[in-house]
């Protein structure tokens, strides 16, 4: 398994991947319905603004040459903390013919190699509250919980 980084020649795989992680979310909370009037073009527009963000990088998942999910990776800081600088998970899928073989687990192991390669000392990442297969594969990589978001429709 390897990361490949995304180039704008990329960005359709990218966003039929996303499309496919962000309809399935929308099962867990009313919040994630998507607008699907300008869902491609707003995710085209939003994986594009990350190639020229130099904290958020996305990559192809590659299997044996075959791209099987993606991974999106963004870097931040904490200065007050004693563990202060961090890579987060922003998105991470694997296609769904590819589940439950171990690819997740190893690009999680490939993160916290990237992560130490570029000076973290922690990885952040976050899923639905409902999303008991998310909250399960987290704890079996070895994160942990450390807070709670709450979020209100208005």
């Amino acid at each position: 398994m390897e990361l490949i980084e995304v180039g704008a020649e990329d960005l359709d795989a990218l966003v039929d991947r996303w499309y496919s992680l962000a309809k399935a979310m929308e099962a867990y909370d009313e919040l994630n319905v998507l607008d699907t009037d300008a869902i491609h073009e707003a995710a085209e527009d939003g994986f594009r603004s990350h190639l020229e963000d130099d904290a958020v990088t996305d990559y192809l998942v590659v299997h044996e040459d075959e791209r099987i999910g993606f991974v999106t990776l963004r870097e931040g800081r904490h200065p007050s903390r004693q563990y202060s600088q961090y890579l987060r998970i922003v998105n991470l899928a694997i296609d769904e013919a590819h589940r439950s073989r171990g690819h997740g687990t190893a690009v999680v192991e490939r993160v916290k190699e990237l992560a130490r390669e570029r000076g973290c000392d922690h990885l952040t990442v976050s899923c639905e509250w409902h999303n008991e297969d998310a909250r399960r594969f987290y704890r079996d990589t070895d994160f942990r919980p450390k807070q709670v978001d709450y979020a209100q429709p208005l």
